[in-house]
């Protein structure tokens, strides 16, 4: 194989994974917002 040919490779993985880390920071969250609300009488 060429010389470089795993240091390229693993580059463009590297750059790929950045740029899918930015893209998740900047995404909300997903449904973990919604509050179940208890009842009055929790006796139930």
């Amino acid at each position: 194989m060429a010389d470089g040919y795993l240091e390229k490779h693993y580059a463009d993985y590297e750059a790929r994974k950045a740029a899918w880390l930015r893209k998740k920071k900047h995404q909300p969250k997903s449904g973990n917002s919604r509050k179940i609300e208890r009842p009055d009488d929790e006796s139930l």
